[in-house]
């Protein structure tokens, strides 16, 4: 199976608003009241005192949310292989090991435990403006928080704003927005991705 396209994307970096606030569970919109609630790979509840622990003294909105990004960037080693398919946020929690499916799962529980109604994203995240990296290209996630009534781009695994994201699904953990569903045997042998820039030939 192949799969070819070309996206037009923002020539910036992801928005950033560090003075966007947190906003009160009962002004939570109905689209953004469901990203509080435990999902299949993201239970809050398991890290309630943790991350209140943790993250408490930070100042509620962008601040907390990005001190929840900073701590996951810092204290979760990126390595692959080290999860599975069933694999939680709780587990990441505990072995301090994931990649970045894990991380962003374990950054959205954080910030729901917080009070903080998060999403998981998966798509491409092109190499542009930024030293590439050793590991090659692959499907990729992050997360977006509502905050000041509208949502934001978070990133655990890079924790830098970044060009050229290009989404393809969102939901309540990767469950909602896998690289690939299958029932039955399915083996994998092999997956290349890739990632060129093309400028704007209008």
């Amino acid at each position: 199976m192949r799969y070819d396209a070309t996206v037009e994307v923002a020539s910036t970096p992801d928005e950033a608003n560090e003075g966007a606030g947190a906003v009160a569970l009962e002004d939570l919109p109905d689209e953004a009241f469901v990203y509080l609630l435990p999902s299949r790979f993201c239970w809050p509840d398991t890290l309630y005192g943790p991350a209140w622990e943790l993250f408490e003294p930070v100042e509620p909105g962008w601040p907390r949310v990005q001190a929840v990004c900073d701590w996951v960037h810092d204290q979760i080693h990126y390595e692959v292989g080290t999860s599975t398919a069933i694999t939680t946020a709780y587990d990441v929690w505990q072995s301090r090991r994931g990649v970045c499916r894990d991380l962003t799962q374990l950054g959205i529980t954080l910030c729901r435990a917080l009070n903080v109604p998060t999403r998981y994203v998966s798509g491409y995240l092109p190499d542009i403006a930024v030293t590439a990296p050793s590991l090659p290209m692959d499907f990729c996630s992050w997360f977006e928080a509502w905050l000041d009534g509208r949502w934001w781009t978070f990133d655990p695994r890079n924790n830098e704003r970044r060009i050229g994201r290009v989404v393809i699904a969102r939901g309540r953990d990767a469950l909602d927005a896998a690289m690939v569903t299958t029932w039955g045997d399915a083996e994998l042998k092999l997956m290349a991705v890739w990632a060129d820039e093309v400028m704007d030939a209008r």
